[in-house]
């Protein structure tokens, strides 16, 4: 198989946008956390899918263009700062964020250094996320438009991300509602 640096770009850019959109629905849950912790763990599962692809399909650009695929070389590197500090920032954040959020979910628990660090964690990846977004929104929108092979294949793997996305947070929304519960009953209600 031919190396396809554009369809690469191209498929991290789709992903790139159902981060914003769905993000946005995370932020959203954040302006009454309290009574939307539920939405908020459910959004956050269904993330997780999505985070994972472009994860996976930036590391393959980097993976690629670091043992010299002629294709990726060619079409060079990031700029140096987004490379060394902005790119590591983001993973990291990200990492602890949703890495956080699984374990708060999966261990029912709604206060204490884990929270803590899910919400140190948040602030780092917003501001790191922020930068990297607004550095890529150009390049992200030629990406979207250019005609590249294999579009059907990576619109069905955008399509699995989302059917994957749907079934962790189908999967966890039990945990999710019992999260709701605890919070619900420290401020009095639902106290059954």
């Amino acid at each position: 198989m031919k190396p396809n640096p554009g369809g690469n770009e191209q498929l991290t850019a789709l992903a790139g946008v159902l981060l914003v959109v769905f993000l946005a629905v995370e932020g959203a849950t954040l302006l009454n956390l309290r009574s939307l912790l539920t939405v908020h763990a459910f959004v956050g599962m269904f993330l997780l899918p999505i985070v994972a692809l472009k994860m996976a399909s930036t590391g393959w650009r980097m993976t690629r263009y670091y043992l010299g695929s002629e294709e990726y070389v060619r079409r060079g590197p990031p700029a140096l700062p987004s490379r060394v500090v902005v790119a590591p920032v983001v993973v990291a954040s990200t990492i602890v964020l949703f890495g956080t959020g699984v374990y708060l979910l999966a261990v029912h628990e709604t206060h204490g250094t884990a929270v803590g660090l899910h919400k140190a964690g948040f602030v780092v990846w917003l501001a790191s996320t922020s930068i990297h977004v607004l550095t890529r929104l150009a390049r992200m929108s030629g990406a979207l438009r250019a005609r590249y092979p294999g579009l059907g294949l990576r619109l069905g793997l955008v399509a699995a991300t989302l059917v994957a996305g749907t079934a962790v947070a189908v999967a966890t929304l039990p945990g999710a509602d019992h999260l709701q519960d605890q919070v619900s009953a420290q401020v009095g209600f639902d106290q059954s």
